[in-house]
């Protein structure tokens, strides 16, 4: 019922009185109100503030609001004149869908004191849903059916309730259907259709009628739908095919999903005895990998999974074509799949009896290994040939069909190759051509055929002498190009005889190491060089040897001190007596002091000093520094002692210099008073002279040549350097020089790496001249120069001797 706001005064209080009647008939304290679903916004619902007994005036002050549990804004309260009224669309079936019962139910609040009302809106029923059919319907009728046959139809919805939900239902004319109404238990109304005619399809295959639906609601809504009735044919023939068999021919490995073939049969019924069906009723042979499948409805056959030809070469499908009707009937086919092959499988090569490793020794033709191939493609494609690795001393030898021998084609030698890594390839025929390839490692086998060998066959070791016992002075190296035990290198020395000792006793080489030791202190003076060889010998069997030869040069050491010369043939070793004219003149030639020393070269050098006379008197005598020659400086007189006694020290270049003290007892004589002895002086120092003069002019010729020697040594030793790589080479870069400046003569010293010239003037009379090798300071007390340092040593001794 809807409630307007347009009546008059008295329409007013009367609808206020309802309202209040109806506001307090419940005990609980509600308000209820009714209203139409669908009404107009604005639509008047009720007084609400009057009803609740709220002054206009105080909804603002005390927060007079309005909640809709869940509804939404469907009404809304005018706050000037308390008046509730429909704010938007209310939809019935929407918000109770087929309930009996609709109610909107909402909360009024106010504030100051807190208050809550419970108003309830009851939302009334209207006709505005016609009956509604989910679409169009259709009925299957065989052509045999009786009569009276009975086919339910599906009946129409109405969304009202009430009786704006009642349907009734009406058909269209028609000759052969009657309609009739069913009410079920639950009071719902379903139509059906009743045969009164026979059918026949031949005649009337399809019949279509008209079904409406009328519901109870003022004014009266309707809704149709259109039956379909369809004749449904009677099943009296079976599907045929074209023909009974069928034959395709597939290559292999066609991808998945490939279609095989398309069949067709046909059925001379209609409908669903026309209606076929496709299955395949058995595969031969069966196979897991390879399935084939058929379209129901189209009688497509695919296949999936893997065709192969190496599994199965044919296949034969049986297919069933079986029409809809009831009883179904079915036709037959047969359909004959062939395969033909692909090159789609690699040859296998497969490698066995495996004779390694191989010695390198082994003959040509030795068997290394058996070799058989397979492919399990046919024809041409199954064809395999083998071919090996170019650049390698085998070859394949067929010895029956896909069977090879792999044999030794030339000789091995391990230390050029020691291992070869074969790979046999196997090509099949096909088009294209598929390989497959296998290696073997063969492994070639040492034979004892290389001896040791040393990086050169000699070398030159210079050794202090005086060395301290087991003192390492060199370490001989030998390489083997064979492996294991057979490149095992041992050393021992070729024993020989040194003198009257056996060569053991001055040296010995480790058997492992090749260190080659000085087994006693080594003296220049009785061994000036000891040359010896050196034998290294592999484990093999046969052992193989080779020798090398070490020179080692004994170099000199200043260990010994000048020796004094008697003065005369068959005399003591005491002082020296002679006398002396007071008439001789300055220069002349009173006494001579002899002196050797057992070393050699500086060491071996003396020089001779007067030493000064006691209370530091000047005396009128002199001493030559390398001749040994006491002369006067003056001519002599009376003031000078009638005896004189001179001390003349004897000292040799070494390092540290050693010396030795001659004493020399001079008489002076007056002219007429020792004529004879002057005489016999004069004798003896003539002959001396003549002696020493002798001796002289050997020695210069001797340092003459040791000097021409030495300079064209050292020019074609430096040219020899100069040639070599700059790394190498004595004159590259980097190379320290040093020039040393001496009065005791010319030497040079060179060595790989390290090159000295030390120049200085040399005595113009010389007693002993020798030329060796200047060692650096730094050097050990025992050197042991390695197998990479070359050493150059000349050494040319000259010793004074008695005449």
């Amino acid at each position: 019922m809807v409630f307007s706001w347009r009546g008059g005064f008295e329409a007013r209080r009367l609808l206020l009185s309802l309202l209040l009647l109806a506001a307090w008939e419940t005990g609980s304290g509600q308000v209820h109100y009714s209203v139409s679903e669908e009404a107009k916004h604005g639509t008047f619902v009720g007084r609400i503030a009057q009803d609740l007994g709220l002054e206009l005036t105080e909804l603002v002050p005390r927060l007079f609001r309005v909640a809709s549990k869940g509804r939404g804004d469907l009404l809304e309260v005018n706050l000037q004149n308390g008046i509730l009224f429909v704010n938007s669309r209310i939809d019935r079936e929407e918000l109770c869908g087929r309930s009996a019962e609709c109610s909107i139910h909402l909360e009024v609040i106010v504030d100051r004191p807190l208050q809550v009302f419970h108003v309830a809106v009851e939302v009334k029923d209207i006709n505005d849903n016609p009956p509604v059919f989910r679409g169009e319907q259709k009925v299957l009728i065989s052509e045999s059916a009786p009569l009276d046959s009975r086919f339910p139809l599906e009946g129409a919805s109405d969304a009202d309730i009430g009786l704006n939900s009642l349907v009734t239902y009406r058909l269209s004319l028609n000759e052969y259907f009657t309609l009739k109404v069913i009410t079920k238990t639950d009071k719902s109304i379903l139509p059906e259709l009743i045969l009164r005619k026979s059918l026949d399809r031949e005649e009337m295959p399809e019949l279509n009628v008209l079904l409406t639906a009328l519901d109870g609601g003022k004014p009266e809504l309707t809704g149709s739908v259109q039956i379909q009735i369809t004749i449904l044919d009677v099943n009296d023939n079976a599907p045929e095919f074209d023909t009974p068999g069928y034959k395709v021919v597939l290559f292999e490995n066609i991808p998945n999903n490939t279609r095989v073939i398309q069949l067709n049969a046909s059925d001379l019924d209609e409908g669903p005895n026309r209606e076929i069906s496709y299955g395949i009723r058995m595969i031969l042979p069966v196979s897991e990998k390879c399935m084939f499948s058929i379209n129901a409805e189209t009688g497509e056959i695919r296949i999936y999974g893997k065709l192969d030809f190496e599994e199965n070469n044919e296949y034969e499908i049986q297919v069933n074509a079986i029409d809809k009707g009831i009883p179904s009937m079915a036709g037959h086919c047969t359909v004959l799949v062939e395969v033909l092959d692909l090159n789609d499988n690699t040859p296998e090569v497969m490698i066995t009896s495996l004779s390694l490793p191989v010695r390198e020794d082994a003959q040509v033709g030795t068997v290394i290994a058996l070799i058989s191939v397979s492919d399990r493609d046919s024809g041409a494609n199954g064809q395999v040939t083998c071919s090996l690795t170019p650049q390698v001393p085998f070859k394949l030898v067929s010895t029956f069909k896909n069977y090879y021998s792999l044999v030794l084609d030339s000789a091995l030698d391990r230390e050029s190759v020691a291992n070869y890594e074969v790979v046999v390839t196997a090509r099949d025929a096909g088009s294209p051509s598929l390989s497959a390839t296998a290696s073997v490692s063969v492994e070639v086998a040492d034979v004892n055929d290389n001896a040791p060998a040393f990086a050169q066959p000699e070398y030159t070791v210079l050794v202090k002498e005086n060395n301290p016992p087991g003192c390492h002075i060199f370490t001989v190296s030998a390489r083997d190009a064979d492996a294991q035990e057979n490149a095992l290198v041992s050393y021992s020395l070729v024993e020989r005889r040194v003198g009257e000792r056996a060569l053991s006793s001055y040296v010995s080489v480790h058997a492992e190491s090749g260190k080659v030791y000085a087994l006693q202190p080594l003296d220049h003076e009785e061994l000036e060089l000891l040359q010896f060889q050196v034998s290294a010998r592999d484990a093999g069997v046969p052992p193989l040897g080779s020798n090398v030869t070490l020179q080692v040069f004994v170099l000199d050491e200043n260990d010994n001190a000048p020796a004094l010369l008697p003065p005369g043939p068959g005399g003591g070793a005491g002082a020296l007596s002679q006398l002396v004219a007071r008439s001789v003149g300055a220069g002349h030639v009173v006494a001579k002091v002899r002196a050797v020393d057992a070393d050699s070269g500086y060491n071996a050098w003396l020089s001779y000093e007067l030493q000064p006379a006691a209370g530091g008197a000047r005396s009128p005598f002199r001493v030559g520094l390398y001749t040994g020659e006491i002369s006067t400086t003056r001519a002599l007189d009376e003031a000078d002692a009638p005896r004189q006694r001179l001390l003349v020290l004897v000292k040799d270049h070494g390092e540290p210099a050693l010396t030795a003290t001659a004493t020399v007892l001079l008489s002076l004589e007056d002219s007429g008073q020792a004529p004879k002895a002057s005489s016999r002086a004069s004798t003896g120092a003539a002959g001396a002279e003549a002696a020493l003069v002798d001796v002289n002019v050997y020695l210069i010729i001797a340092i003459c040549a040791v000097s021409s020697l030495l300079v064209l040594t050292l020019l074609l030793y430096t040219a020899l350097r100069c040639s070599a790589p700059p790394s190498e080479g004595a004159c590259g870069p980097g190379k320290p020089t040093l020039v040393c400046s001496s009065a005791v003569g010319s030497w040079s010293y060179s060595q790989q790496r390290r090159q000295r010239v030390c120049s200085g003037e040399g005595p113009p009379k010389a007693d002993l001249m020798a030329f060796s090798p200047c060692l650096p300071p730094s050097e050990e007390d025992c050197l042991s120069p390695s197998s990479e340092v070359q050493y150059l040593s000349l050494e040319f001794y000259f010793k004074k001797s008695e005449t």
